[in-house]
């Protein structure tokens, strides 16, 4: 793809979430989110072949069905309400369809199906930009929604992390496993969002740093399968020490940064009463433990049969700018401590 192609299509990315993020009006809010859709499908079909072409099919019929919905939704709540403001979106019906086309927009369950066949139809790098910023501008429009019943959010977050569990445990690519980790992490901001909505920023905050580190190391390793992660030792020696430790962190185990947003909502969950459902988004989350220590045990604990014959490639030169990686690293690894600045922070 041509450089000047290239450019424009990211700062598009930049422009159509920008606009999400500042409208008021439902219209300039669609607007922005088509925008964004329409510039990601290009970098999508950069490298030409069938899986990426079907792939990329299958996440335009996706993202089409639910703008229409949306769009839908938004008309119907402006002929009820008599405005197109999104903070009057307050009719039942209107909200309810408005967040079940957000729900599909982000991959939330039982509207996920599209999520892991196009993850895994597409590069790292792509798959980094689905995981992570374009979830933001659907996001921004669910947090603005104020549901009258919490029930649709508590449904859809339950679901989702029982499904992103689930789903990911028979999984060797590790794009798919990402795709049910990015599900489960989604409904783990939803199930909270009507309580605490603090929260529901400070797990997408946590959220992004873990699954850019993700990302951006399977990248510098170039592997998407999970068999392939028994050479990593042999490329960068550091990744191996660092990687299960991100995965441990998604995985939410203490005293890692993954699990001070877990924490809180359990807590949150059980003040509200609402102790089953804390209990079952806890028992859920140790399906999604069990393929985090399922990766981690193939890269620390076993070896490749092959021996390496030729200069390995730690002992080169390094060609990657690996700056942000530290960076997001070490704040997936270690932010726990911090937690009342943190909370501070986001109470504001």
């Amino acid at each position: 793809m041509a450089p000047f192609v290239c450019s424009t299509l990211i700062i598009s990315l930049g422009l159509g979430t920008t606009m999400t993020f500042a409208s008021t009006h439902w219209y300039l809010a669609w607007m922005g989110i088509e925008i964004n859709t329409l510039a990601i499908i290009p970098l999508m079909t950069q490298n030409h072949n069938p899986r990426t072409i079907e792939a990329t099919t299958k996440y335009f019929f996706a993202q089409a069905t639910a703008s229409a919905t949306l769009l839908f939704a938004a008309v119907s709540n402006a002929f009820l309400t008599g405005g197109w403001d999104i903070l009057q979106t307050n009719h039942p019906l209107t909200s309810t369809l408005i967040t079940l086309a957000l729900a599909m927009k982000i991959g939330l369950a039982p509207l996920h199906s599209w999520m892991p066949e196009v993850m895994q139809g597409v590069s790292l790098l792509t798959g980094l930009t689905l995981s992570t910023w374009q979830k933001l501008a659907p996001l921004c429009l669910i947090y603005q929604i104020q549901p009258n019943s919490p029930s649709v959010f508590t449904t859809l977050g339950l679901l989702s992390v029982i499904v992103g569990g689930w789903g990911g445990l028979n999984q060797i690519q590790l794009r798919k496993i990402l795709a049910y980790s990015s599900i489960a992490h989604l409904g783990w901001m939803i199930i909270i969002l009507p309580f605490s909505s603090p929260l529901t920023l400070l797990t997408l905050f946590t959220y992004l740093m873990m699954t850019f580190s993700l990302f951006s190391s399977f990248m510098l390793i170039r592997t998407t399968h999970i068999n392939s992660l028994s050479t990593s030792w042999a490329k960068i020696p550091a990744l191996t020490a660092s990687v299960p430790l991100i995965l441990l962190s998604l995985g939410g185990l203490p005293p890692l940064t993954g699990f001070l947003p877990k924490w809180l909502i359990l807590q949150e969950l059980t003040k509200q009463d609402l102790t089953p459902i804390a209990t079952l988004a806890a028992l859920s989350s140790l399906f999604s433990l069990y393929f985090y220590l399922r990766l981690s045990y193939t890269m620390t604990l076993t070896m490749s049969p092959n021996n390496p014959t030729g200069t390995l490639p730690w002992r080169l030169n390094p060609r990657h700018n690996t700056l942000p990686l530290a960076l997001t690293t070490t704040t997936t690894i270690f932010l726990l401590p911090a937690t009342p600045a943190i909370l501070a922070l986001f109470t504001l």
